[in-house]
C-alpha cells in the first residue's frame, strides 16, 4: 500500500521514472551482490544458462513497472489501482492458455466478480486520462507476463526468490541504462538528481522509494513462487481496497460517486470469494493425499 503512495510522492518531485528504476535496480543488485560476499545469504553466482532461461522476466518486469510509474502522471490512485485489478482475470486467462489447467467455478466467478467491481469503479472516474489509462492496462498486460513466468521459474528450476531477484535486477541493467540515453532522460536526470541532493525530504523520499521496492520485489517473488500467480495478484486487489480507500482521503481531487463505492464493494466480495474458495480445495486436497500415501504403503 505504501509503496504507492511513495512512487506518486517522488513522481510528483521527480519525474524520470526510468532513472528512478535504474536506480531501483542498481541496489537491488548490489545488496544480493555483497549479501552473498559477506554470507548473508546462500544465493549462487550469476550462471549464463540461468540467465538466459529468466531474461524474459526481467523484460516483461521492468516493462510493467515503467508503464505503472509513468502511468501515475495523469491517472489519480484509486483509479490507477482499480486498473491494476484487473491483473487477476489476465493472470486466470494467461494460465489456461499456458496449459496450467481450467480452475474451478467458484474461483473463476471470484475473479470474475473481482473484475466487474473494478469496471463499475472505472466508470465513477470523470478524470478521464487516455495516455494514463493506456500506459496502466499496458501495465496490466506486462504484471501478468512477468507473473505468470516467476510462477513457471521457480517451480520447474528451483530458484529461491532471491536468486530470481538478483537475475531480474542483474539483466534489467543494460536494457535500462539503454533506455535512459535513448529517451534522453540521461543526463538531464542525473543533472536534476544532483541539484535535489540538497533537499533532506528528496533524498528522505528517494532512499524509501529504494528500500519498500527492494522489500516489495522480495515478497512478491517468494508469495508468487510458494503460492501461485494468481494468488498474489488477489492478495494485491484485497490490498488494493485500503490503498484506494487512502487515495480519496490523502490525496484529494478525486470526485467521490456511488458508483466508485459500489465497485470496491463487488471487488472487495470477490476477493473474499476467492479466499474461500481457495480454502476449499486445500480442504478436499488434504485428506486425499493422506489416502495416497496410506495405500502406497499398503
Amino acid at each position: 500500500m505504501a509503496m504507492v503512495f511513495i512512487n506518486k510522492a517522488i513522481i510528483m518531485q521527480y519525474a524520470h521514472s526510468m532513472t528512478l528504476l535504474t536506480l531501483q535496480q542498481l541496489a537491488t543488485t548490489l545488496l544480493i551482490h555483497f549479501g552473498r560476499q559477506m554470507g548473508y545469504t546462500r544465493a549462487k553466482g550469476v550462471d549464463i544458462t540461468t540467465a538466459r532461461r529468466l531474461l524474459p522476466i526481467s523484460l516483461f518486469y521492468n516493462a510493467n513497472v515503467a508503464f505503472a510509474l509513468a502511468s501515475l502522471r495523469g491517472v489519480n490512485i484509486p483509479m490507477y489501482i482499480a486498473i491494476k485489478r484487473l491483473t487477476p482475470l489476465a493472470v486466470l486467462i494467461a494460465g489456461f492458455f499456458s496449459g496450467k489447467g481450467k480452475p474451478t467455478t467458484q474461483v473463476t466467478l471470484s475473479v470474475v466478480l473481482t473484475a466487474v467491481g473494478v469496471i463499475v469503479a472505472a466508470i465513477g472516474d470523470f478524470s478521464f486520462d487516455l495516455p494514463g489509462y493506456t500506459m496502466a492496462l499496458t501495465s496490466v498486460f506486462f504484471q501478468t507476463m512477468y507473473l505468470v513466468l516467476v510462477e513457471k521459474s521457480g517451480a520447474e528450476e528451483g530458484l529461491s526468490s532471491i536468486e530470481i531477484m538478483f537475475y531480474n535486477s542483474f539483466l534489467s541493467l543494460p536494457f535500462l541504462l539503454f533506455l535512459i540515453i535513448a529517451t534522453g532522460e540521461f543526463p538531464n536526470s542525473l543533472a536534476l538528481l544532483l541539484a535535489k541532493s540538497n533537499s533532506f525530504s528528496f533524498l528522505f523520499i528517494l532512499l524509501l522509494s529504494l528500500v519498500m521496492g527492494i522489500a516489495l520485489n522480495y515478497t512478491m517473488f517468494l508469495c508468487t513462487i510458494v503460492n501461485s500467480a494468481l494468488t498474489t495478484t488477489i492478495v494485491g486487489v484485497l490490498k488494493g481496497v485500503g490503498s484506494t480507500t487512502l487515495g480519496f482521503v490523502l490525496l484529494g481531487g478525486v470526485q467521490v460517486h456511488g458508483l466508485n463505492v459500489t465497485g470496491l464493494v463487488i471487488n472487495t466480495a470477490g476477493g473474499v470469494w476467492y479466499s474461500y474458495a481457495k480454502y476449499q480445495q486445500k480442504k478436499i486436497k488434504a485428506p486425499k493425499v493422506v489416502m495416497d500415501l496410506e495405500a502406497h504403503r499398503r
